[in-house]
């Protein structure tokens, strides 16, 4: 159980829910070994107005200690660095009780590094590719308590679930399709656009649904399948082969 304290009702926060001017900035540590990386992050959060970058660290180690000062609503950890690595360092927050939230921020996206990010407590893992208007929604979204990942990486973690069942694959597309049985028609359909790694608003977009509308449908969805996050509906999808819209 992650002790980081109890997080917001599930499936009910959109990039409208926290980009209210009356809220309080979302504060943000950014925690890479490359300047350079720093202060592109710094420039493309400084753009939106309800974030405030707070501190940065150049490693893991500096990087704990930073969060543990300044408590940020979320970090942006890289993965390689000195000293103390992203995982490892993600790793000491969570068993500390931080109430911070990591987003994995890396140029890897090797199917290890994904893995090793979701297991050791990150709440998101982007590639430093990502375009930044998904960055700054990557950020609010975690903020306001939801998993995040960049539709490369969901296929990754999707595809590495898919080999890591092996032989059992059919008994587990009967199981995730038995679970699915207890959404409704619509909801199924919400349910492929999150396995596909598309936010609520494209999920709008793609669906012809209020935000609010894919919000409660996600809620209920989340509730249904007994999943902890958005990552969980997208791998029971997957597990059913029903991922394509």
């Amino acid at each position: 159980m992650d002790p980081r304290g109890t997080a917001p009702p599930r499936g009910v926060a959109t990039v409208a829910d926290v980009s209210d001017s009356s809220r309080a900035p979302i504060s943000v540590v950014l925690v890479d070994d490359d300047p350079m990386v720093r202060t592109a992050l710094a420039m493309i959060l400084g753009g939106a107005p309800e974030i405030t970058v707070v501190a940065q660290a150049e490693d893991g180690r500096q990087g704990v200690s930073v969060v543990a000062e300044r408590s940020p609503d979320v970090v942006l950890m890289d993965i390689r660095m000195p000293r103390l690595d992203g995982l490892a360092a993600t790793d000491e927050l969570v068993r500390s009780g931080s109430p911070s939230k990591v987003i994995v921020l890396t140029t890897f996206d090797a199917d290890d590094d994904v893995m090793r990010a979701l297991r050791h407590g990150a709440d998101g893992f982007l590639l430093k590719d990502t375009p930044p208007d998904r960055i700054v929604e990557a950020v609010r979204l975690v903020a306001a308590g939801q998993s995040i990942l960049s539709p490369r990486v969901t296929a990754q973690v999707l595809e590495s679930v898919r080999t890591a069942s092996g032989g059992s694959a059919h008994v587990a597309r009967d199981d995730a399709r038995a679970r699915l049985t207890a959404l409704t028609e619509r909801e199924l359909d919400v349910a492929k656009a999150v396995g596909a790694g598309l936010s609520n608003a494209e999920i709008s977009a793609r669906l012809y649904l209020s935000v609010a509308t894919v919000k409660a449908h996600v809620g209920r969805i989340l509730d249904k399948l007994d999943a902890d996050n958005r990552v969980q509906v997208a791998i029971t999808v997957h597990e059913a082969e029903l991922d394509d819209i």
